[in-house]
């Protein structure tokens, strides 16, 4: 039992460390040997665990889904309004980014390197699905509640509303003048700002 843990314990600290080296240097510019000295281990027990660094990528990636996908799904597929959905996306969202700020950027830098990326992600069971979404957005634009609009429109809105940020942190920053810790604040407004501005460029 004490060595299951052990190899828990170790398991864990290697892809915190990988997640803080490609979250610096990328896929392509990590390097197996500064993840195992990241780790406080040597690159063969480091092999020992993951074979090779694609391996460890896609383990440091599917740790990370896992925890957003089902979030992002029971935001998608519950039973409350899409203005209810605008707001509870947009907040779970930025609270697990600015959690796991690597994982946009991560996102993006491996499908320019490897198209094919997304397809591994879409076979996963967790995938978002938006087909409730899009029919609740056709219901409520029906009904009046909403300006005409596209549910993929409004989903694609709101995915380009909150990433943003996170994908360009070090040009907002500048721009702002405003260090992390101002920055980790301006997200905190944005649950709101964002919320706000796409709920009422939606509703009559």
């Amino acid at each position: 039992m004490a060595k299951a843990n052990k190899n828990q314990d170790t398991e864990g600290e290697i892809l915190e460390a990988a997640k803080n080296v490609f979250q610096k240097k990328g896929m392509d510019g990590a390097r197996m040997q500064e993840i195992a000295n990241e780790a406080g281990i040597n690159k063969a027990m480091l092999h020992y665990y993951y074979r090779s660094k694609q391996l460890l990528f896609d383990a440091v990636f599917s740790n990370a889904f896992s925890l957003l996908a089902p979030e992002l799904n029971k935001v998608l597929n519950d039973d409350s309004s899409i203005e209810e959905k605008v707001k509870n996306f947009t907040s779970n969202y930025i609270s697990f980014i600015s959690k796991h700020p690597y994982l946009p950027n991560f996102i993006i830098q491996e499908l320019n390197r490897n198209p094919k990326f997304f397809e591994k992600i879409q076979k996963n069971a967790a995938f978002p699905t938006l087909e409730k979404f899009n029919n609740q957005v056709a219901n409520e634009v029906k009904k009046g509640i909403l300006k005409p609009i596209e549910g993929q429109q409004l989903f694609i809105n709101i995915i380009s509303l909150n990433i943003f940020p996170f994908v360009a942190t070090p040009l907002i920053k500048g721009l702002l003048d405003i260090d992390d810790k101002g920055f980790k604040q301006l997200m905190e407004h944005r649950k709101v700002a964002v919320s706000e501005f796409i709920i009422n460029s939606i509703k009559k």
